[in-house]
């Protein structure tokens, strides 16, 4: 991985969602929605307090998680698209 997130950033690859389209009708890519699930690739070290402490990141490389349809910033990488996004912006781990 050549992206190393900072703080208590995390580095997202989306997960695209299955495409089972009943009755044969088909969705053009301009009409599907952001994915909103993707898989963990980078932590970051975690936040740091005012005080100088430590606060570790309860997401692990690995993790499938679910996040905000507008959270974090995609960038691309080697032809592959990730999210950075702060931990605070994911939901959920699956």
């Amino acid at each position: 991985m050549k992206i190393k997130p900072l703080a208590d950033r995390v580095v997202v690859k989306l997960i695209e969602p299955e495409e089972n389209v009943k009755g044969g009708i088909i969705i053009p890519d301009t009409a599907k929605e952001k994915p909103q699930q993707g898989e963990v690739v980078a932590v970051g070290p975690g936040r740091i307090t005012e005080n100088g402490n430590k606060i570790p990141m309860e997401v692990k490389v690995g993790d499938r998680v679910l996040f905000g349809k507008y959270a974090g910033t995609e960038v691309t990488v080697d032809d592959q698209e990730y999210l950075i996004m702060k931990e605070s912006d994911i939901l959920a781990v699956i």
